[in-house]
């Protein structure tokens, strides 16, 4: 799988409301309500993320979810990245 250039990932992140790109990586840093939204969040994520057989980093912290992307097979950001960051802003915004 083709690595994205720094541009083509600054475009594409773009047109995102809640990704940063940082040391190699899309992340973003949501706050819920509480532990348990939170949760619950990562849970809808964690199914998607298996549907499409890409498994981001993350960390929970009560109500904080830090999620970090990087397709590691090509040591570097792609598509595959992209896909599953525009569907996690689809499940957040709901």
């Amino acid at each position: 799988m083709k690595t994205l250039s720094e541009k083509e990932i600054q475009e594409r992140i773009a047109k995102l409301d809640y990704w940063d790109y940082e040391e190699g990586y899309l992340v973003t840093s949501l706050d819920f309500k509480d532990f348990a939204d939170a949760f619950a969040m990562m849970t809808r994520i964690a199914f998607e993320a298996q549907a499409q057989n890409h498994h981001p980093e993350w960390s929970n912290v009560y109500n904080n979810l830090t999620i970090r992307l990087n397709t590691h097979d090509a040591d570097g950001i792609t598509e595959k990245d992209f896909a599953l960051a525009n569907k996690i802003e689809e499940i957040i915004k709901g």
